[in-house]
């Protein structure tokens, strides 16, 4: 594939990023910030008591309270718009450049369904099998002094999921001359599940990344909600990106050539 080919998908794919992620924020607005609302109502709910205990007289009013750097509203509206977007564009520029790896090398399928395939692996391997690990956590319920040693876990199932999923489609393109390209892809994917399945046994679990007080019936909707946004995000990301990369892609059709089957000879020359 040309440099020219390999640009215009990745600004495509950036483009994309940006739409998915604009949807994604307004769910993670309308279903998300509500449980985190509620999640920092309880903390600041549980931790009243003991400054009202204290020796009020003996400490101004204003002493000890940190002031904000960042108030709430503009967290749950302009810091999460950017921190989506941002989340958006550089997943969509890294899933573009998959995308232009895997067209033409995983069967003979249309630009679309290619992105399609890379959406989904890319939601499965890089959040859903992390997640289902180390499941997200609303703000103010666990303990602060784990947060480094939770990020650096669930980064580090991030990291193992992506290479063992790398590692079996190289082996189930190279079982698929032997096996067929429908027994290769079970065996790898089959792999793919018993390697992730033992690493969740191995590593350690986050026993204190939610205090045991924390309503579970809260916890679960904030959960479902992340879920969700990433669900939304990926989704969106692979409908409008596969649509952009098939006109980008799409061969100038000699007359009577309808633009499908342009396409699928363009793919079919890019394999070769």
């Amino acid at each position: 594939m040309q440099s020219s080919t390999v640009r215009t998908l990745l600004v495509r794919g950036m483009i994309a990023g940006v739409v998915a992620g604009l949807l994604a924020f307004a769910l993670a607005y309308v279903v998300g910030e509500p449980s985190i609302d509620s999640s920092i109502a309880l903390e600041e709910s549980a931790s009243a008591p003991a400054h009202e205990h204290g020796d009020a007289a003996a400490v101004p009013a204003d002493e000890g309270e940190e002031e904000e750097l960042v108030t709430r509203p503009v967290q749950s509206t302009f810091g999460l718009a950017t921190g989506v977007l941002v989340y958006g564009v550089a997943l969509g520029g890294i899933a573009s450049l998959a995308f232009a790896v895997c067209l033409g090398r995983v069967g003979r399928l249309r630009p679309r369904a290619t992105a399609a395939l890379v959406a989904g692996a890319a939601f499965t391997t890089v959040y859903l099998v992390p997640f289902l690990k180390y499941p997200a956590t609303p703000p103010a319920v666990g303990n602060p002094d784990t947060i480094g040693k939770r990020t650096t876990l669930f980064f580090l199932m991030i990291v193992l999921s992506v290479l063992v999923a790398v590692i079996a489609v190289i082996a189930g393109r190279r079982l698929a001359p032997t096996l067929g390209n429908w027994n290769a892809t079970v065996a790898a994917g089959g792999g793919y599940v018993l390697v992730m399945a033992v690493a969740c046994l191995l590593l350690p679990a986050n026993t204190d990344a939610v205090k045991e007080t924390f309503p579970a019936a809260l916890l679960w909707e904030f959960r479902l909600a992340s879920l969700g946004v990433q669900a939304l995000l990926w989704t969106a990301f692979g409908l409008i990106f596969g649509a952009l990369a098939e006109r980008a892609l799409r061969p100038a059709a000699p007359a009577g050539v309808s633009a499908s089957e342009a396409v699928t000879a363009g793919s079919a020359a890019r394999t070769g």
